[in-house]
């Protein structure tokens, strides 16, 4: 039988919080660092307008749901399957699952890339956007999405390599990326001597670069002597299970991400209805809640490794007792910055822009949104740690349900006449709908059987044991 790596030790033997914590750490660094990238280009493109805020606001939850669905949803598979295999010791399944992963990395770049490209301005007005909006939305869609396989490779390859349990790598990469991009997105934006401004496009040139670089990177890394997985095209032989154990996680995690954007799409559509200054207001507000996503992402990508591995080596109550120690840790943390947003909405939005209509109603969003983000963080991270047991039933539930209030629930509202504040009300019902339907099917025991809600914990831990 092949040895345990001392990194696959650590996440079945090492105590929980403290492991978690120090895996955790350089990636949730890192992941508020991928999250400035957006910031970054947000800061800049508000220098060029409404019109060119309102566009990017359009465009956003969708680059968002390609990344959640690269890094999240498929990149969870991708972790889940390499933890496991290397939980169970099948160190040649962990390999080969390396060129599996960017085969299918591939294939949704190109989907989405097909995808926007044709129906981006159909999309886009139907959110709302109009007249020079929908221009500048469209100008930066098309630039952004035509290199959409580059996005798919970088978030898988990190995937690949934090299934391993090394954050450190991806962490590292990340941050140059950041570096480089800080100059590089207001040079392009603007221009400078020989070099032209190319305005809002300008920006998504710059992303493309920094998922081209982390790629190389990433990929280096994966052939040299650190890695612990050891990809080889000469050796390679695509089978179906393989594709199948990723898939299997990936896909109905893409329904969940899918759900999450929907809902932030419809609320976008919704927002629509009072105007470009509105959507600017709440496209700026909300990316707060989308730089929630890499934030407890940070903490969720260790948690797909140690469940993962823990599920995969038979030890479900170790699995279970990390799960709630990273869920207590995001509820925390994502409720406090909500807490704050609320409280202060105004200095956030003035990063972005000066515009009385956009102040007005991104400071409506938050007050009504924010002190509900610790439910979002909950929510999230057992969707992370789903990933890890391999059951993502509840979450993706979860997510529907978030759908429907938020839909179903902003529409009435404007029926029945209510203002925008309303619209923004039902958001925050939404995450707490989210964040309980999840915990409470996880706390019944919904990985290991039948929701049952059991009366106590020793009845819990009974359910889990091992059979």
């Amino acid at each position: 039988m092949t040895a345990l790596d001392p990194r696959t030790r650590r996440l079945l033997e090492a105590p929980i919080v403290p492991t978690l914590l120090k895996l955790a750490a350089p990636n949730v660094v890192v992941m508020v660092a991928q999250a400035s990238v957006g910031l970054i280009e947000t800061f800049f493109v508000g220098k060029l307008g409404t019109d060119a805020l309102a566009g990017m606001a359009l465009v956003f939850p969708i680059v968002m749901l390609m990344q959640m669905t690269s890094a999240g949803a498929m990149g969870g598979g991708i972790a889940s399957s390499i933890a496991r295999a290397l939980g169970a010791r099948r160190r040649d399944d962990a390999d080969a699952l390396v060129l599996h992963a960017i085969a299918i990395a591939v294939g949704f770049g190109l989907l989405f890339m097909i995808a926007m490209l044709l129906g981006g301005r159909w999309l886009f007005t139907l959110m709302g956007g109009t007249g020079a909006s929908l221009d500048a939305a469209l100008v930066y869609s098309n630039v952004a999405f035509a290199g959409a396989v580059l996005v798919w490779i970088f978030n898988s390859l990190a995937a690949v390599v934090r299934g391993t349990g090394n954050m450190a790598v991806p962490a590292n990469v990340t941050a140059a990326g950041v570096v480089v991009l800080i100059p590089l997105s207001p040079l392009l934006i603007f221009g400078w001597g020989p070099i032209p401004g190319l305005g809002i496009a300008g920006g998504a040139v710059a992303l493309l670069v920094y998922y081209l670089g982390g790629s190389l990177a990433l990929w280096a890394y994966l052939r040299s002597e650190r890695s612990l997985l050891k990809p080889s095209w000469a050796q390679v032989h695509f089978r179906w299970p393989l594709f199948r154990d990723i898939l299997r996680i990936g896909l109905v995690g893409a329904v969940s991400t899918v759900a999450t954007n929907l809902s932030i799409g419809i609320a976008t559509a919704l927002t629509g209805h009072f105007g470009p200054g509105a959507i600017a207001g709440y496209g700026t507000a909300s990316r707060l809640e989308y730089l929630l996503v890499p934030l407890v992402f940070g903490l969720g990508a260790p948690l797909v490794a140690m469940v993962g591995t823990c599920i995969g080596a038979g030890q479900r109550e170790r699995a279970l007792r990390a799960t709630w120690a990273g869920a207590a840790i995001a509820f925390a943390l994502s409720g406090a910055i909500g807490l704050a947003a609320a409280l202060f909405p105004r200095p956030w939005l003035l990063l972005f822009g000066n515009d009385p209509a956009m102040l007005e109603a991104g400071s409506q969003y938050l007050r009504a949104v924010g002190p509900f983000y610790g439910f979002f963080g909950v929510g999230l991270v057992l969707y992370f740690a789903s990933q890890g047991a391999g059951r993502l039933l509840w979450p993706v539930l979860g997510n529907i349900a978030r759908l429907i209030v938020a839909g179903l629930g902003g529409w009435l509202a404007l029926r029945w006449g209510g203002d925008l504040v309303h619209v923004f009300a039902v958001q925050g019902v939404a995450l707490v709908v989210y964040g309980v339907v999840i915990a409470s099917a996880i706390a019944g025991g919904a990985w290991f059987g039948r929701v049952g809600w059991p009366r106590s914990t020793q009845a819990l831990l009974r359910r889990i044991q091992p059979s």
